[in-house]
């Protein structure tokens, strides 16, 4: 479930759908079970790589209850921000900005969320959402 970085290849993560993808696969990669419901049975959701109970009807997008859950900024920019802080743990939020051309408390609430996740995974885990389970 954890992403190896060194594996990853950031240039193919351009595109929103690719990166919806990665999580999806990764999210889904033991099956989709509701989290209102149980159930284990799905149909494609209203948004792209979202999953929808047959039951229940509750729909979750492929970043709901990840580290990109309510990520404001476009899903290939964020890949690219993580793979530069895997990279280069004590780079500021100031540089991420300048490089990225965002605003610096944009990276700089991103970084904390990727650092926060590193203190207590070990590693970046895409999956983590901060939320007590």
């Amino acid at each position: 479930m954890k992403i190896p970085f060194a594996k990853l290849e950031i240039k193919s993560l351009v595109t929103e759908e690719a990166c919806l993808a990665l999580i999806a696969d990764q999210k889904w990669a033991s099956g989709f079970t509701c989290r209102h419901c149980g159930n284990t049975n799905y149909c494609k959701g209203k948004t792209p790589y979202s999953r929808r109970c047959t039951r229940c009807k509750h729909e979750e997008s492929a970043t709901a209850h990840t580290i990109f859950h309510r990520c404001r900024i476009h899903l290939p920019e964020a890949f690219r921000i993580m793979h530069m802080v895997c990279n280069e743990p004590a780079i500021s939020s100031y540089e991420l900005a300048r490089k990225m051309t965002i605003r610096q408390m944009t990276c700089w609430k991103l970084k904390n969320k990727l650092m926060e996740c590193v203190s207590e995974k070990g590693e970046i885990d895409i999956l983590y959402s901060g939320e007590s389970t």
